[in-house]
């Protein structure tokens, strides 16, 4: 059967290869073929600003913001209106349009960089044709791809400092000269896995620019434990990774008797000391963004989705969802921002004093706060309790969470895990483990939160000064073992960040990426040690040996 799309960039992609009548997320084949197309066109745009850059010429906040919007949009589970793609698109070209006045040869740009398109008939004949199995080389295909979904990754983190004010025109330079790059049927393997590395390079730099952005804004987070239970007020139920969105959310509700709870990735705003201010910031309701089908039911209240994590909801509550900045879905209502950046969250707020109060679904407090300042505040108990040998070992279980069986290995190897061990994990991968109660080692907990994905950033911090503080010369010979779940293309970009630290023997699962050739997972294999995951007896057994 004729595929009527092709997908693979997330890890439940269709058999483990990818999605090819449907999208696993929830997308149509006509939804996942304008995604290709407004990826198609953002390198077309991207080559033109390259050339132009090499001119002597400025590029615009305006360019620079819009392709990171653009592949932010194209995350799995960030946005599913066709009608958004359309517009970008349109919009793309328009941009690229007025660029190439500008280009003094246009003889060498690619196809990319001068396809034009005046009607949505026009784009959809292109766009069949422009996605992933356009390039025809299978190690070629798998490490453009590779490159591409850490971009995506990266744009994610970037688009939320830029939210704050932040930026770095290296990162922007960077990215549109690699998605330029993924353009050139020249490029050799070895030239495309250099690029990969250097993409590793510009995510740790992406993800130290959101930490200053985060923290400059709203202080470093601190130990937090966070109410899991419900009030007695109406609420409204935010989530996604946007604290932008957060901020404004809350300063809007300041004595309107709604309550304001965190869903997922969320949470950890609530370890950032200028969120502590506002009363009716009351909790975390629920868990990773699987669940949200029925944990959005339940809630009763609206629901505020600022970023990716998405899952298409049932007409029972889809009324209540809302949407803001790179996501979005069909049918529900979008909250755009001012000129000034300014948002208007009325509407949310007038229908939460209507809807009955959240129903209770869990009761109690988890721990979190832990990112790099916190943990480096408390370095001299850290060492001395693995210079004592209270603490063996550490396990880095950062990542993703998801609703496969086969990724309940995550909780049983954590319940599993010896008890003079600790569990560092961001992203919603913590999920799995953070309402076990695993208790503590000398009053260190057994499971420390440093927050988003974005914060596994503060997970390598901690790593290199431990390797300072230890005075070794390779961060591989510290008693940290990496043991990630992965799901989408944020988590892309944290690994090709570890590799480019010099991190090895990372395994990664439940499933390796489908969008790896066998070739490309060899070079993985040989010159990092990548491996995927077994039984969590056979695994544990060979973390603690190591």
């Amino acid at each position: 059967m004729e595929n009527k799309m092709f997908c693979y960039q997330c890890q439940e992609t269709a058999g483990c290869s990818g999605c090819t009548m449907a999208g696993v997320c929830g997308k149509s084949p006509e939804l996942s073929n304008m995604q290709d197309l407004l990826i198609y066109v953002t390198k077309g745009l991207s080559e033109v600003a390259t050339v132009l850059r090499q001119q002597g010429e400025t590029i615009s906040d305006e360019v620079n913001h819009y392709i990171v919007l653009n592949l932010f949009t194209t995350i799995t589970n960030a946005n599913f209106d066709q009608e958004i793609f359309y517009q970008r698109v349109a919009n793309t070209l328009a941009l690229k349009n007025e660029l190439l006045t500008k280009c003094e040869d246009q003889s060498s740009l690619h196809e990319a960089a001068l396809w034009n398109a005046q009607t949505r008939e026009q784009m959809d004949a292109k766009a069949p044709f422009v996605g992933v199995l356009a390039t025809e080389n299978e190690d070629v295909r798998s490490l453009r791809e590779l490159i591409t979904y850490g971009l995506k990754g990266l744009s994610a983190y970037l688009k939320h400092a830029n939210e704050l004010s932040y930026d770095n025109e290296e990162i922007h330079v960077f990215m549109q000269k690699a998605l330029a790059k993924l353009l050139d049927d020249t490029a050799s393997v070895d030239e495309l896995i250099g690029l990969t590395l250097e993409s590793g390079k510009f995510g740790v730099d992406g993800m130290a620019l959101l930490d200053q952005a985060n923290t400059g804004s709203y202080g470093h987070p601190e130990i937090t434990k966070v109410n899991i239970g419900v009030g007695t007020n109406p609420g409204i139920l935010i989530s996604g990774h946007d604290l932008k969105d957060l901020e404004q959310l809350l300063e809007q509700t300041q004595g309107t008797g709604v309550d304001v709870y965190t869903h997922s990735e969320m949470l950890p705003a609530h370890y950032y000391p200028a969120f502590k201010k506002y009363t009716n910031f009351v909790g975390n309701y629920g868990n990773a963004w699987w669940k949200q089908k029925e944990e959005f039911e339940s809630f009763n209240g609206p629901i505020l989705m600022t970023t990716n994590c998405i899952v298409p909801p049932s007409e029972s509550y889809k009324a209540r969802v809302f949407t803001t900045g790179a996501s979005g879905f069909e049918g529900c209502a979008h909250i755009d921002k001012d000129e000034k950046g300014n948002k208007d969250f009325s509407a949310i707020i007038e229908m939460a004093k209507k809807c009955p109060v959240p129903t209770q679904i869990e009761k109690g407090e988890i721990i979190g706060g832990f990112a790099h300042n916190q943990v480096l505040a408390l370095a001299d108990q850290v060492v001395d309790a693995v210079k004592s040998g209270a603490i063996k070992k550490f396990f880095v279980m950062a990542g993703c969470d998801g609703r496969q069986k086969s990724r309940e290995y995550y909780t049983d190897f954590a319940k599993a895990l010896p008890a003079d061990t600790v569990i560092l994990t961001a992203g919603c991968a913590k999920y799995k483990y953070n309402k076990l109660e695993l208790g503590d080692i000398n009053g260190i907990p057994r499971v420390l939160d440093a927050g988003q994905c974005n914060d596994s950033y503060s997970l390598a911090v901690i790593a290199l000064k431990l390797k300072e503080v230890f005075g070794l010369d390779d961060i591989n010979d510290l008693p940290i073992a990496f043991n990630i779940a992965w799901y989408e293309q944020k988590a892309v970009i944290v690994l090709l960040s570890l590799l480019y630290l010099g991190v090895k023997k990372i395994h990664l699962g439940p499933t390796l990426p489908a969008f790896l050739s066998p070739n490309v997972a060899k070079v993985l294999v040989e010159n990092f040690g990548i491996a995927g995951i077994g039984t969590v007896e056979d695994d544990i057994k060979l973390f603690m040996e190591a």
